[in-house]
């Protein structure tokens, strides 16, 4: 019973019209149509199968795409001389610090947004913080007049911080102040910095480490240093030859050999002079800096548009299981057809044949029946050579027992 069931449960695959069929002229020209589209059909499947692999790879590896981070200086002043107006030191409480000349130095930063994006693919961009490793403040003053707190420095620690959109830095002083601010920017994938020796060779100043081995193995390929009998084997030529440090290397070497060569790239380094004697700058000043990061956008439009795929592949294998029935059923009437053709033309032949083919049939399943000679077919029986088969012997002698068993009863 469970063969059974599962014979019921497989599905009909085959969608191919019967050759018979296909070579009768008054369904020539439909037969060919329907093979060619059998034909354009698999082609497409194939297609199809190749970008599903292809969509599949670029979500494991994380899109990622070139931004616009815009960064923005300003400050802000208190309790200077300009300010204070006539009445100067006199309101000056040390107490409290309220009245002490001071400056406040804002550092912000934010994504720009794409050109021409579409409302629904806006997400909400990421915060100044989760794009820096690390940012250092330098304050070029008199060490004499304030000794302490000319060097900032924000690390993002490893455990989870609150995301912020700036830093405000505040101290205390009247005097110009030159301002030096270090970023180092968080790129995905990891960025880094190509010494020239290996640079010049491959025309790249800073790439990610995966960007770097592929460019070397574009130099590579490009100029043939593949040995062509041990193809793990790669040639140096005069420009490779001392980065190599011999005449060639494995292949499996070059992310080593890759890796020598790797610096962490050059911060963004920004200058700044605060004046506490002029009245501050109305807006900001801006400074745009590249930063590489994961395409969320992209990566949502192929997530739908797998989600999408999945549905359309559903209504196709219902498609395709409703096209497998009708090519069935065409094969049932096909054979149909067949058999009342035959029959119309000799019936009298056909029924010979046709009990003829019945009777072998029903020999091969029974394979032994109640009555002597019931499972032997008599074209076997005229040839002598059937009676002497191994088990013919052996047949005879266990008759011939049973025989004279039953008499011996009698």
């Amino acid at each position: 019973m469970d063969g059974v069931k599962a014979a019921k449960r497989r599905k009909i695959t085959d969608k191919s019209v019967p050759n018979a069929l296909a070579q009768l002229p008054e369904f020539a020209e439909d037969s060919h149509m329907y093979r060619s589209l059998l034909e354009m059909e698999k082609r497409l499947d194939w297609t199809m199968n190749r970008k599903k692999v292809e969509v599949q790879d670029a979500l494991a590896r994380n899109p990622t795409t070139a931004r616009t981070l815009r960064l923005f200086l300003s400050h802000t002043v208190s309790g200077q001389l300009w300010q204070a107006g006539e009445a100067g030191a006199e309101g000056v409480n040390f107490e409290t610090g309220q009245g002490i000349p001071a400056w406040s130095l804002k550092v912000e930063g934010r994504l720009l947004e794409l050109p021409n994006q579409r409302a629904r693919d806006r997400v909400s961009p990421p915060k100044f913080s989760t794009l820096i490793k690390r940012m250092i403040v330098e304050l070029d003053r008199d060490p004499t007049l304030y000794p302490d707190g000319n060097v900032i420095e924000w690390p993002r620690g490893p455990t989870i911080q609150q995301p912020l959109d700036g830093f405000t830095v505040r101290r205390t002083g009247d005097q110009p102040t030159k301002v030096r601010i270090i970023v180092y920017l968080e790129q995905t994938p990891e960025r880094y910095k190509v010494a020239s020796d290996l640079g010049n060779v491959l025309g790249i100043k800073e790439e990610s480490r995966i960007g770097i081995i592929q460019a070397m193995w574009n130099y590579i390929k490009i100029h043939g240093l593949q040995d062509k009998t041990d193809r793990r084997r790669i040639r140096a030529d005069d420009y490779l030859r001392p980065i190599f440090g011999g005449e060639g290397i494995m292949f499996h070497q070059l992310p080593e050999l890759v890796n020598r060569y790797l610096m962490p790239p050059d911060p963004v380094i920004i200058y700044y002079t605060i004046n506490p004697a002029q009245i501050p700058p109305e807006r900001p000043s801006a400074w745009d800096v590249e930063v590489k990061m994961e395409d969320t956008s992209l990566k949502n439009r192929i997530m739908v548009t797998v989600q999408s795929s999945k549905d359309s592949t559903s209504d196709l294998t219902k498609l395709d299981d409703e096209i497998a029935l009708l090519s069935q059923s065409l094969h049932n009437s096909h054979t149909k057809r067949q058999f009342l053709q035959s029959f119309a033309r000799d019936p009298a032949n056909f029924i010979q044949t046709w009990l003829a083919s019945q009777s072998r049939d029903l020999e091969s399943v029974l394979g032994s029946g109640p009555s002597e000679g019931a499972t032997i077919r008599a074209e076997e029986l005229r040839r002598s050579d059937f009676f002497r088969l191994p088990w013919v012997e052996e047949a005879v002698a266990v008759h011939e027992g049973l025989r004279l068993a039953s008499r011996g009863m009698q």
